[in-house]
């Protein structure tokens, strides 16, 4: 603990002169963030992550979201239990269980920041045995007004407060863009390697909820020496991914000139603009149990070998999407934009062989073999065709709406529209803002939920397309700090994973309600945010879900000698108990169970975030009402369960050139 933290003295230290010298240097235009969305590139500000609120959060795994069934440990496995805000299955559903560390499309941000800016962040928090450390630096500068170049690290290593479920992630990537008159473009690309232990949970549960009647009477936990599943098994998530999306602008220049016929201005309107994206990505999940005995005992099924585990799986695809659109803006009638485009795509899945193991078979200890036909190679080649129809300018009413269609291959028949419409107006002297939001969606089922084999799980199904209908509202009212959000989703043919640890498939109908309410109230120094989630579905069965869920942050918000800002506070997170879904270490997947319930826990952090000019720290006592309020059961899923009380503390600092 001394050498890490005279690692954030240091940081610290050089971040001072930086501090001083940015008092110093005379004001420039402000710098700004913004993101891209599919298919098409279109551009969405976003902000820089320099915000001193809930600064903390980034080192607690399981507050990724109020409700977040975690194996406990930072960057592990997880699944967002708030289903409006759970992400569709991926192609390479491996990736699903680790959304939350990796990076993506989704998450890429690109800066103009007039003068280079480094964010670089450290928190570290626990002992020796149970340390999580983890370190970030992102780079941004550019060339010109038009041309940014920009690179970024994310190193987290944590041994994990139970046997064998370290987690060693890290990622890499280079970004950047250029905005000119008659050409744009972003690209970005990203390298990650996650090597996480797989230790499949605690091999009773008492360890935590009841020590004394697994040792003898004994109530102190030496949580690194409770028995677990697997002591010699880790899964790798490996992959790279290149993105570029270029616009070529035609229009006209326009030409202000003065009552000498001097030019006062020259600015270039476009009109029409041509688009091309291409993305390649490729992919490898490993899961590696090498030890024999664990390996036929913890699973079921043993179809390939008996000498333990080495089951990889892998996974590429290329794509291509060409697209013209007529420009919102161009003239005084052209209040939208609308587009036309269409898509290309290659995918490869690579999985082992079903060859059999001379040896193992000879002892007759094997499963028998189900009757499948999964290729060792699979190639798939996929085509849609789309429109969108936009408009992001204007006070009164904006909207976005994306129609695809599939035409060629696995996608064939395939339907997607989505959209949202937002409108302002006035009320009591200020604005309220009204979003509504659906879409309807029949496709595909990915290839390896139909079609997978590995030492332990072979399955091939014939599954329907899954179709989607949601809808739902925001109304924001700013004068009282409030936002609701309610929708509806109905589903016919949901893909879930069964109490067997395998997809299948529900054929009728699954309605799911949400209802969210947020709301910020704050006097004086008082600060006090509370986020409240209501949600129910038809099939608990199928989909369980926690019906309620509540994250509240009271916090005192000062200034100290008047340059250090303080926000001093308690967080909370609380669900409901339901069935829980439990976890599966070769596959990475989240499926249903029916005997242990999880939930019913407050989760609180104690804290203090603050902010010296440009450089952010916190000091944190994270789960600190473990054990205190009734009885100790802090699973959000069933035998994973979270990290105990732990002192924490971080620093980031946002270096400007």
């Amino acid at each position: 603990m001394n050498n890490r933290l005279l690692y954030i003295l240091l940081i610290v230290l050089v971040a001072l002169p930086e501090a001083v010298m940015a008092k110093r240097n005379p004001k420039l235009a402000p710098s700004y963030a913004w993101t891209i969305s599919e298919p098409l590139g279109q551009r969405y500000e976003s902000t820089i992550d320099t915000l001193q609120l809930n600064y903390h959060l980034q080192a607690v795994p399981s507050m990724v979201s109020k409700a977040y069934a975690t194996t406990g440990n930072l960057g592990a496995e997880g699944q967002n239990q708030i289903f409006f805000d759970r992400s569709a299955t991926s192609d390479f559903f491996f990736e699903d269980a680790l959304e939350a560390w990796l990076p993506s499309l989704k998450t890429q941000r690109y800066y103009n920041t007039r003068i280079p800016m480094t964010l670089m962040s450290y928190n570290t928090g626990g002992s020796k045995d149970n340390v999580q450390d983890r370190f970030r630096a992102e780079f941004s500068g550019n060339v010109n007004k038009s041309l940014q170049i920009g690179a970024a690290l994310d190193y987290l290593y944590s041994k994990g407060y139970y046997n064998c479920q370290a987690t060693k992630d890290f990622t890499w990537r280079f970004f950047g863009s250029y905005i000119g008159d008659r050409y744009e473009m972003q690209a970005f690309y990203n390298n990650y390697n996650f090597l996480n232990k797989e230790n499949g949970g605690i091999t009773d549960d008492r360890y935590i909820t009841d020590p004394a009647e697994v040792q003898g009477g004994s109530t102190k936990v030496d949580y690194k020496t409770v028995p677990v599943n697997l002591t010699n098994a880790h899964s790798q998530i490996w992959g790279h991914e290149f993105y570029m999306n270029h616009r070529y602008k035609v229009g006209y220049y326009h030409v202000e000139r003065d009552s000498t016929d001097s030019i006062v201005s020259k600015n270039y309107i476009p009109v029409t603009s041509f688009i091309w994206t291409m993305k390649y990505k490729t992919n490898k999940h490993m899961f590696l149990n090498s030890s024999a005995r664990e390996d036929t005992t913890f699973f079921k099924n043993t179809y390939l070998r008996l000498g333990g585990s080495d089951d990889r799986t892998y996974y590429w695809r290329l794509t291509n999407t060409v697209g013209i659109s007529m420009l919102e803006g161009f003239h005084r009638y052209a209040k939208f934009g609308l587009a036309a485009y269409a898509t290309y795509e290659v995918r490869q899945y690579t999985q082992v062989t079903d060859t059999i193991d001379a040896g193992s078979l000879s002892t007759g200890k094997l499963t028998p073999m189900p009757e499948v036909a999964v290729p060792h190679i699979y190639t798939d080649n996929v085509a849609w065709v789309g429109g969108q129809l936009t408009k992001q300018k204007g006070s009164i009413l904006t909207y976005n709406a994306t129609a695809q269609f599939g035409v060629l291959g696995s996608v064939a028949g395939d339907i997607s529209v989505s959209g949202d419409v937002s409108t302002k107006f006035k009320f009591r002297g200020d604005s309220l803002l009204i979003t509504g939001y659906g879409y309807f969606k029949n496709e595909e089922v990915p290839y390896l939920l139909k079609n997978y084999i590995s030492n332990h799980y072979v399955w091939q199904n014939s599954f329907g397309k899954m179709r989607r209908v949601r809808l739902g509202g925001i109304l924001d009212v700013p004068f009282v700090g409030a936002r609701i959000n309610v929708g509806v989703e109905n589903i016919q043919n949901y893909i879930y994973f069964g109490e067997d640890a395998r997809p299948a498939q529900a054929g009728d109908n699954i309605q799911v309600f949400s209802a969210t309410l947020s709301h910020r109230f704050t006097a004086g120094p008082f600060n006090w945010h509370n986020s409240l989630t209501y949600q129910t579905s038809s099939r608990e069965s199928v989909l369980p879900l926690p019906k309620f869920s509540v994250y509240s942050n009271m916090y005192l918000k000062f200034a100290i000698a008047r340059v250090l800002l303080v926000n001093f506070g308690v967080d909370c997170s609380y669900y409901t108990s339901y069935y829980a879904p439990d976890y599966n270490p070769a596959t990475m997947a989240f499926y249903n169970q029916h005997e242990i319930k999880c939930g019913n826990f407050p989760f609180a952090n104690v804290y203090a975030d603050f902010k010296l000019k440009k450089t952010r720290f916190f000091i944190m006592m994270s789960n600190v009402t473990d054990g205190m309020i009734g009885k100790k059961n802090c699973f959000s899923m069933p035998h994973y369960p979270l990290n105990s009380r732990r002192f924490q503390l971080g620093v980031s600092i946002d270096f400007q050139n």
